[in-house]
């Protein structure tokens, strides 16, 4: 098979006219065009990253840019709160799109630094040996600039990660040839991740409060005799 792969290639080369073949070469060698932002835009690269300058993921549906209602959150108006109301806590969310990484793997991330303060969040990510790790420790420092310069944000390490999560991003799907002529398919998988930051200390327990065994047993016989047996009397 690749015996006649390599003769078609011969003899469309031996096909090509000269004129063109003087085109192909010259465009080969010239610099590499650049985008619509003015940087080197590399077409021979098949990395889809959208942030590395990925030639598959620069040209694949630019109109979509990914989810937008996240940080619509940052431009909701409140109304004026009474003088004996609670002071509403500041927020920012913030978010990154299309990470060239596997929305499983990044779950496990995000949902380490959920509940956590920021600095000790940020201190954590920098002994997490995932690849991950370094999107998430930059989108929360981003999150933590917003904070202070556009939502009046006193002190940047009075916040707390009030949630983190994951979304699945673009998924492409490509080819991986196997011996005898076979062929298997590979993904090429992206998620978006998503951060709000809430001003004070975090919680004492983030999730439910641990019980003791004897209140998880009075839970328990409570949910066993307020079941209901169906056909009885």
């Amino acid at each position: 098979m690749h015996t006649v792969i390599r003769q078609m290639s011969q003899l469309r080369l031996q096909a090509m006219p000269s004129s063109a073949l003087l085109k192909a070469t010259a465009s080969a060698s010239a610099p590499s065009a650049l985008d619509h932002s003015g940087a080197p835009v590399n077409h021979h690269s098949l990395h889809t990253a959208a942030g590395s300058g990925g030639a598959l993921c620069a040209s694949w549906n630019k109109h979509n840019n990914g989810p937008r209602k996240w940080l619509v959150y940052n431009k909701t108006v409140h109304p004026p709160q009474q003088p004996d109301e609670e002071p509403r806590k500041a927020y920012v969310c913030h978010m990154r799109s299309n990470i060239k990484y596997s929305p499983d793997k990044m779950w496990y991330i995000a949902a380490f630094v959920r509940g956590m303060s920021v600095d000790e969040a940020l201190k954590q990510l920098n002994f997490v040996l995932k690849k991950g790790a370094t999107d998430v420790k930059e989108t929360i420092l981003e999150a933590q600039e917003m904070a202070v310069q556009r939502h009046n944000v006193e002190y940047k390490s009075n916040l707390w990660v009030a949630e983190s999560f994951v979304g699945k991003g673009r998924v492409f799907k490509g080819m991986r040839r196997h011996a005898r002529g076979r062929f298997g398919q590979v993904e090429y998988k992206h998620c978006h991740y998503f951060v709000r930051l809430e001003e004070g200390q975090p919680p004492e327990h983030y999730y439910q409060e641990p019980q003791t065994p004897e209140q998880q047993y009075e839970h328990w016989l409570e949910q066993m005799r307020s079941r209901k047996v169906i056909n009885s009397l």
